[in-house]
């Protein structure tokens, strides 16, 4: 899972048009980006690009739907800081930077023929959106696959359109729940480790990919090990606090390991040691 240096297209920024903006929740936008120049592009599920604010400055921001000829590409911002809240701002028409791809990618690949379980809190459905996507676009490479999404509360879900659209496909198993609910909600209630508690799968034959809070995946990955599955069959993804996104300002430097070198992604028993201690 170690990563490589980037091509050097992707060191170069691009310009990039907004060709469509949708808002998820509140101070989450999805926007849809065209190339002015550079294009087009390439990209795979769990990497992600460095989006430049003019002006203000630039942050990581995972692909939310990947590109392929010269489609449009994905990306899902919360607004946290002054860059980040500068895209949000971002309206069809307006112009940004992009340099990227960066990182690895999930290992659908190593999933294949076997059982795939999706695991995401948050906003991390947005890089797992993409795997998903995959994942029905080659349904028959894979055997179950089971998509458990977990938020706060109803008003922080995201991609609405696309939660109903799964729960209504018999492709797939969609399990979703909040830590919080209203009147209005009639789902499940309860923290999304119990979505886990509720499934029965061979824990021999599966690959689980998590994405999340670092709190949640502390969680999730804990309900999977003690449910049997494997170290070496789970894997989330690391991002935090990427800078340059080659490995060089040492700002998500993990243990020996630099987030945006040599993951996102990361097999859980590579990191494991890692992993467990919070204040990493």
């Amino acid at each position: 899972m170690s990563g490589s240096i980037p091509e050097k297209n992707s060191l170069i920024p691009k310009i990039c048009r907004v060709v469509g903006r949708r808002v998820e929740a509140e101070n989450v936008v999805t926007l849809c980006l065209e190339p002015e120049t550079g294009g087009p592009w390439q990209s795979a599920p769990g990497q992600f690009n460095m989006l430049y604010a003019f002006g203000v400055g630039e942050v990581p921001v995972s692909v939310s739907q990947c590109a392929s000829d010269n489609e449009p590409i994905w990306h899902t911002v919360r607004a946290v800081g002054p860059v980040s809240a500068a895209l949000c701002r971002l309206q069809v028409g307006s112009t940004l930077g992009m340099r990227g791809p960066f990182g690895n990618a999930w290992p659908l690949d190593v999933a294949e023929k076997k059982d795939v379980l999706v695991v995401a809190g948050g906003l991390g459905l947005a890089p797992m959106r993409p795997v998903i996507q995959h994942l029905l676009t080659r349904r028959e490479f894979y055997g179950r696959v089971v998509v458990l999404y977990g938020c706060r509360s109803r008003e922080a879900i995201i991609f609405d359109e696309d939660l109903a659209a799964w729960a209504q496909n018999d492709d797939l198993e969609l399990l979703v729940t909040v830590d919080r609910a209203d009147q209005a909600w009639g789902g499940r209630v309860g923290a999304i480790t119990t979505l886990i508690d509720s499934q029965t799968f061979d824990p021999q034959s599966v690959l689980a990919m998590v994405c999340g809070p670092s709190l949640m995946m502390r969680f999730v990955v804990a309900a999977l090990t003690g449910a049997s599955c494997p170290e070496s069959s789970i894997f989330v993804s690391m991002e935090r606090n990427m800078k340059c996104a080659i490995g060089q300002c040492g700002r998500c430097q993990y243990g020996p390991h630099f987030v945006c070198r040599d993951g996102p992604i990361f097999r859980y028993d590579k990191i494991g040691s890692l992993f467990r201690i919070a204040d990493i």
